[in-house]
């Protein structure tokens, strides 16, 4: 890690490994947030709106820099329960085809979402927690004639696995079924190339490896799976003009906005930006192969039998799982809150996440605790 790429982040108090939780700020996050949110709002009167929606089209812009894709198809979200939600309302499966397949390793907030899905008539089906979602097999036998809709989470939020998305998205799409990314915990610090994929949706949010803060998710929609789409939770800003205020003529925007909705916030999306925009100056490439350096210190210090996460690189994402059990948990568990180690528990275990600004002495510090 290059010191320089410290310096550009607000200092945790500790050994700050919560990565997968909450990124940290960027130092100037405060000054992003003035120029792009405070100041038009202060100083520029009627001219406020386009001043604000500039702020959100360049958040549409970071993202198409970061995933490789196009601007016009993003549509920024609240969160991905929300994306969800707008997704599943805008198809119209055949009555054959209503299953939606999921894992019972995806964060609990999507299958609460999948649950409502019920309500309108689709059935739910997870893939059982046992079985192994990085064998394409274990998809292939799941992806069933009845399934329309098939969520693939990058990387499981409990285990840091990475799935093989492409090679996923490439078995839905040979049987017709529709393919939705969650890449909440993935963005920022694996590299996405959305044309690589070939996926019909992707989903996400900067408040993790981002590091832009809470309220900025973004739905992308694939243009050739646009047209088709009739999301019902819709708003002015859905419209193909929201400043024509014609009440009785509602028109679907001509890109991923139609997904949009009323009144946005503004906020959310200047800081994320901003966050955005410098850890593409550091380069994802670098981040990834920073990460993989830290987290392989801690996969060769520990007992093997602790690990949940994959070791192999191109199986994890950015978090190392560890379970630990009876008094080495407690033991564990309060060497690194003493030593004032930011990390969270999980039911599969201890959750910690090196980030750019993490360095090999804070790790080596938490291997010694370990």
């Amino acid at each position: 890690m290059n010191e320089n790429h410290k310096a550009l982040f607000v200092p945790s108090q500790g050994i700050y490994l919560l990565n997968h939780s909450v990124g940290r700020p960027p130092v100037n996050t405060r000054d992003a947030w003035v120029e792009s949110f405070m100041e038009p709002w202060e100083n520029a009167g009627e001219n406020v709106w386009p001043r604000w929606l500039e702020t959100i089209d360049n958040f549409r812009g970071a993202l198409a820099s970061l995933l490789r894709g196009q601007a016009s198809d993003f549509c920024p979200q609240v969160n991905l329960s929300s994306a969800l939600t707008k997704v599943i309302t805008s198809l119209k499966p055949a009555e054959s085809r209503q299953t939606i397949l999921y894992t019972e390793q995806d964060f609990p907030s999507i299958a609460f979402v999948l649950q409502q899905a019920v309500k309108q008539g689709y059935r739910i089906k997870a893939i059982p927690g046992h079985l192994d979602t990085l064998d394409l097999t274990v998809w292939s036998e799941q992806l069933s004639g009845d399934v329309g809709l098939v969520l693939v989470t990058h990387v499981h939020s409990n285990t840091g696995r990475q799935v093989p998305v492409t090679e996923i998205c490439a078995l839905a799409r040979d049987r017709e079924i529709v393919s939705v990314i969650d890449i909440a915990q993935s963005a920022g610090v694996v590299p996405i190339d959305l044309s690589v994929w070939n996926a019909d949706f992707v989903m996400g949010s900067c408040v993790k490896w981002l590091c832009g803060g809470p309220g900025a998710g973004f739905l992308w929609i694939a243009p050739s799976r646009l047209p088709t789409c009739e999301p019902t939770d819709v708003g002015w800003f859905s419209h193909e003009n929201p400043f024509e205020f014609d009440i009785h003529n509602f028109r679907y925007a001509k890109d991923a906005l139609r997904f949009w909705g009323g009144t946005p916030s503004v906020a959310p999306y200047a800081t994320a930006t901003n966050s955005i925009r410098l850890l593409q100056q550091i380069g994802i490439e670098t981040i990834r192969a920073h990460n993989l350096v830290l987290t392989q210190q801690i996969i060769e210090a520990v007992d093997a039998t602790c690990m949940i996460t994959p070791t192999l690189p191109e199986q994890r994402g950015g978090t190392i799982v560890l379970h630990y059990t009876g008094t080495a948990l407690e033991t564990v568990c309060s060497r690194l809150q003493q030593a004032k180690v930011d990390f969270d528990m999980r039911p599969t275990g201890i959750r910690m996440s090196p980030h750019i600004y993490n360095d090999a002495n804070e790790i080596a510090a938490v291997v010694d605790l370990l």
